[in-house]
């Protein structure tokens, strides 16, 4: 299961409600090879639920992720800090072996 915060949670639905995004909007989420640590982390909005998504809710907000990368996802929070290290999204991995210094990528 992927989770999310309730910082997550509220910067999510304002980004969705400012961005005027259609109703059924979700977060999807995914892992890309590449970054300093091997994998880097995918984050969008989206609408479209692709064959092979597993699909979860959490705090009322939805969130698909492809197979492949719900390998190296599962038990993630997905967080939000607005802090002086920087804005934005952050994977609270327990799967992650090491880190890059941005939080982007990830090794296992």
């Amino acid at each position: 299961m992927i989770t999310v915060s309730e910082r997550a949670k509220e910067h999510a639905l304002s980004l969705i409600k400012t961005e005027n995004r259609p109703e059924g909007t979700f977060i999807r989420v995914g892992v890309d090879g590449g970054g300093c640590s091997g994998l880097s982390y995918k984050l969008e909005f989206d609408n479209t639920v692709k064959e092979g998504d597993k699909i979860f809710e959490d705090k009322g907000i939805k969130i698909a992720v492809d197979k492949k990368s719900f390998l190296y996802l599962a038990g993630t929070e997905l967080d939000y800090s607005g802090g002086l290290n920087g804005k934005g999204f952050i994977f609270n991995n327990p799967n992650a072996s090491r880190t890059c210094g941005c939080g982007e990528s990830f090794g296992v």
